[in-house]
């Protein structure tokens, strides 16, 4: 007759906590908060989704104003689609955009927001860039549904970086509001393009004009605080040379850009000339450019 051994109850019992433990460890890694490094780039590419809302909008406008049709479809093409992308991946992390997957409840609840508007939104898009122009009633769609996209696209960003300053950034909060700000410095350039584009295809002209003086004066003053500092924006201000040096790279261009944007928001205007819309359409992505060169700055020195 075969006898079975039993461990001994004290030996079982020291056993099943070992089991416990390492359970509760492997359980506490795969939940752990992202790194300092994982927060920049969530930081900046959940930004830059902001920016991605209304750059598609500014392409379709440049389609439905006929300038450079054929670029600005692709263009819109591949803005669309980095978008859908991004956001996949902000939710179930992306290796190629080097974004870790989203573990926070509310955050994920933000996102399934975000995911609701970009799937009536979307389908828009893909029609314009099928059929390579622009109807009247789909310029009113875009017009009416890329600010609630940006708005909870918004949201999102607001609740990543309060994530990063509790977690990951813990040490630095001024940089992960830093990292928001500067990210939607780029949204607002794109933002106030697409503001001046409706004014010019004369959609709800007023309104966008309102818009437009109310984006330019929040760009202008963001990128003074973000050199210099502002308390209400909750920035601290700059004090690394490399990233102060891009910003004045920024603000010489903004000088440029400033004026355009300035005169087609006030209420006496009478209209845009197609020169104007021109030069606005050759201007904005070099602004764009530069403002992204400072953020990836920021983003780096959050990886410190």
């Amino acid at each position: 007759m075969t006898t079975t051994k039993v461990l001994p109850v004290k030996l079982s019992h020291h056993f099943t906590l070992i089991l416990l433990s390492l359970l509760v460890l492997f359980s506490t890694q795969s939940m752990a908060s992202p790194t300092a490094a994982e927060y920049g780039t969530v930081l900046n590419l959940s930004g830059k989704q902001r920016m991605l809302s209304q750059k598609m909008s500014k392409e379709v406008m440049l389609v439905a104003l006929e300038v450079d049709k054929a670029a600005n479809i692709e263009n819109l093409k591949n803005t669309a689609a980095l978008f859908d992308k991004t956001l996949k991946g902000l939710r179930s992390g992306d290796a190629d955009l080097g974004l870790p997957a989203t573990s926070a409840k509310r955050i994920l609840r933000q996102l399934d927001k975000v995911d609701a508007i970009w799937a009536d939104f979307y389908p828009t898009i893909q029609a314009i860039v099928s059929s390579g122009s622009v109807t009247a009633e789909q310029v009113a769609t875009i017009a009416a549904k890329n600010l609630p996209l940006l708005k909870q696209m918004n949201k999102a960003v607001g609740a990543y970086e309060k994530d990063a300053a509790k977690n990951g950034l813990s040490k630095d909060p001024g940089l992960a509001a830093t990292l928001n700000l500067s990210g939607k410095q780029r949204m607002l350039t794109q933002k106030m393009s697409k503001e001046f584009l409706l004014v010019a295809y004369g959609h709800n002209v007023e309104e966008n004009k309102l818009n437009l003086l109310e984006t330019f004066t929040l760009f202008d003053r963001t990128l003074k605080g973000l050199v210099s500092g502002d308390e209400v924006l909750g920035l601290p201000g700059t004090s690394d040379a490399t990233i102060v040096a891009q910003l004045k790279v920024v603000e010489g261009l903004w000088q440029d850009f400033k004026p355009q944007v300035s005169a087609a928001s006030e209420a006496a205007s009478s209209g845009v000339s197609s020169e104007q819309v021109s030069k606005i359409a050759s201007s904005n992505l070099p602004l764009l450019k530069e403002m992204n060169k400072a953020v990836g700055m920021y983003e780096a020195q959050a990886a410190k």
